[in-house]
């Protein structure tokens, strides 16, 4: 049997088996510890009781299972995949599918926990879940992307749908994966059900302004902290790890909307760095050819895909994968304002080093919710059959996130803490107090 911390104080949490429930082992990096050592830390300042507390510590409910697909040369090969929901208090659960070869129980469990808050602190009426398979997407066909799809919804169908749970894009997934579950399920249903997934192509249900909500929502939420710090976006430097979705859409919003300058962007490649200033657009159309910055013309190639965030800029945005940013390089990073786009970029010690240095930090569940905004616009939309244009669609987002960066920011005047645990503050009391009206604790 094995331990995990219990109480901001990491006290033990006795008589539960580890091993029983899929966590191999004890570790600070592990992100359903890291999770869970955050959501202690709230529970105390907000004096939760403890049959409340021990049940936010806990998804209520996960489905593992063993898809087996044929590949295009004829062999079965049996993937491994999870779907987690953490909490429906509040209603739905919603939350993406990863295909990623490092996928692992833990990381959806942690993932599928901040959903929950991350769909609080917005005050959208879902809760939280998350999926993923363990396989290596770039190896795949199209044909065998489509079939592991296709069989991973009649795996879970059971538990998916509009009023159960609503999955939506995430790493290495893509419109084109969600409208093949989306007819695979309602294949299993006997008639279209269009809504019990979101980032669907256009034609099949999809909203405008999905695709860059995730981006936009930060910049939204990026643009309230910058009045407050008294920082000019259009002047500032940007370094982005990551150009996937967030990433490539938030350095074109800043480069194109701000007048920013994004002096740095770091992929699994490396960092390509400009001290005058990338071309996103060209940089952009170098990374859809070759999936890297590696060869791009426009700036200095380092073989380091984390050296983007210790180089100098006003702003560093993670938008890449959790536990980028650790003690052992938070101390190197120079920026005055960090939003992360990413799930889990930063672990604890280093939130303490950050605070302590001085740089404002927007939290991942309260900066990167554009994307699950957006995304139950698109179930809203799908619900009446009645779709909004762009337009309408960013007024809203930027409703959502600016009334949800300033609870997050009043709390954290109130409390005198740190964003993120301020964050945390206003995603999980409204949570409990859902639970606690419902009569479950």
């Amino acid at each position: 049997m094995t331990k995990t911390s219990n109480g901001a104080g990491g006290q033990p949490l006795e008589n539960v088996d580890y091993h029983a429930i899929g966590m191999s082992s004890l570790d600070a990096s592990d992100p359903f510890i890291i999770a869970q050592r955050q959501l202690d830390t709230a529970a105390e300042l907000l004096a939760l009781d403890e049959p409340t507390h021990q049940m936010l510590r806990w998804p209520l409910r996960e489905m593992h299972a063993h898809l087996p697909v044929r590949m295009d040369d004829g062999r079965i090969h049996v993937f491994h995949g999870f779907r987690v929901q953490y909490n429906d208090a509040r209603g739905p659960c919603k939350g993406g599918i990863r295909f990623h070869p490092l996928e692992t129980i833990d990381t959806v469990r942690a993932l599928a926990a901040w959903m929950t808050w991350k769909t609080a602190v917005v005050d959208v009426p879902l809760g939280g879940g998350k999926g993923g398979i363990v396989c290596d997407p770039t190896t795949l066909s199209a044909g065998e992307l489509e079939r592991l799809s296709r069989a991973y919804v009649r795996q879970m169908a059971r538990i998916l749908g509009l009023e159960k749970d609503v999955p939506a894009p995430d790493v290495y997934t893509t419109p084109q994966i969600m409208a093949w579950m989306m007819d695979e399920y309602s294949v299993i249903q006997g008639h279209n059900e269009f809504g019990m997934i979101t980032g669907k192509p256009l034609p099949l249900g999809g909203s405008e302004g999905r695709g860059d909500a995730t981006a936009r929502g930060g910049v939204y939420v990026m643009q309230e902290a910058a009045r407050i710090a008294k920082l000019d976006l259009g002047k500032a430097t940007y370094s982005i790890q990551g150009f996937g979705n967030a990433g490539s859409n938030a350095a074109r919003i800043i480069a194109d909307e701000l007048g920013g300058t994004v002096v740095a962007v770091g992929e699994i490649d490396g960092t390509i760095y400009n001290a005058r200033g990338l071309d996103v657009h060209a940089l952009e159309e170098h990374f859809r050819r070759t999936r890297g910055v590696r060869g791009f013309k426009g700036g200095d190639f380092m073989p380091n895909s984390r050296a983007c965030l210790e180089l100098t800029c006003d702003v560093l945005v993670p938008a890449a994968l959790e536990n980028q940013i650790t003690a052992d390089n938070a101390g190197r990073v120079k920026a005055r304002l960090l939003l992360e786009l990413a799930n889990g970029p930063t672990t604890p010690e280093a939130d303490a080093i950050l605070t302590d240095k001085g740089v404002l930090l927007l939290p991942d569940f309260l900066a990167n919710a554009g994307g699950v905004t957006v995304s139950y616009f698109e179930m809203v939309q799908n619900a009446y059959g009645y779709y909004w244009d762009l337009d309408l669609v960013r007024e809203r987002l930027l409703r959502k996130m600016t009334a949800a960066f300033r609870a997050v920011h009043e709390a954290a005047q109130t409390h005198q803490v740190p964003n993120r645990l301020a964050a945390y503050l206003v995603a999980v009391n409204r949570v409990a107090q859902a639970m606690k009206l419902r009569g479950w604790v």
